[in-house]
C-alpha cells in the first residue's frame, strides 16, 4: 500500500469516525426527548432549534468517551476485513457497553443513573447506530488496503486456478 493510499485511508476512518458520532449522538437527543415527555408538537419546537447546537455538543463527548474502544474495533475491523453491517453494529454496541463499565461508579458516583437498565438500553443502541454510521461511512472498505496488494501478484491467479479446480 502506498503512503497517499494509507493517509487516504486513515483519512475515511477519521470522517467515518466523526460519522458515528454525530449519529450516536442524533440518537441519543431524539431518545432523550421523547424520554422527558414532550409531545410530538413539543418535539417540533424543540428539536428545530436545539439540535442544531446539541447533536454536535453531544457527539463531541461520545468521540471523546469512545475513543479507545473505538480504535480498538476499527483495528480489528481493518485487520480481519470485516466489511458487513451487522459486524459494525455489534461492535458499536460492545463500544458503548465498554464506556458504561468504565464509566460505572461507587453508590455516591457522579454516573449513579447508569444503574437503570433503560439508559444502558439507550446507550448500547446510540452506539449500535454510531457503528452502522461508521459502516456506513467507512466501514464498507474495511481491509480493503490488504486485498489490492494481493491481487495484482501471481500467487493470487495461482491461488484461484486451484481454489476453482474440482476437488475428487
Amino acid at each position: 500500500m502506498s503512503v497517499v493510499a494509507g493517509l487516504v485511508r486513515c483519512f475515511v476512518i477519521l470522517v467515518g469516525y466523526a460519522v458515528a458520532s454525530l449519529a450516536a449522538s442524533a440518537f441519543l437527543n431524539v431518545v432523550m426527548l421523547a424520554w422527558f415527555g414532550f409531545t410530538a408538537e413539543e418535539t417540533r419546537m424543540v428539536a428545530t432549534s436545539s439540535f442544531v447546537f446539541s447533536v454536535p455538543f453531544v457527539a463531541l463527548f461520545v468521540a471523546y468517551l469512545a475513543f479507545i474502544p473505538s480504535a480498538v474495533a476499527i483495528a480489528v475491523s481493518e485487520i480481519m476485513g470485516k466489511r458487513d453491517w451487522l459486524f459494525h453494529a455489534l461492535a458499536g454496541g460492545i463500544v458503548a457497553l465498554v464506556i458504561l463499565g468504565f464509566s460505572r461508579g461507587g453508590e455516591g458516583s457522579a454516573f449513579a443513573e447508569i444503574a437503570d437498565l433503560n439508559f444502558a438500553l439507550v446507550v448500547i443502541g446510540a452506539g449500535m447506530c454510531g457503528g452502522i454510521g461508521y459502516w456506513a461511512v467507512a466501514g464498507r472498505g474495511a481491509g480493503g488496503w490488504r486485498t489490492r496488494e494481493a491481487a495484482p501478484g501471481a500467487e493470487a491467479r495461482g491461488l484461484d486456478r486451484q481454489l476453482a479446480a474440482p476437488h475428487g
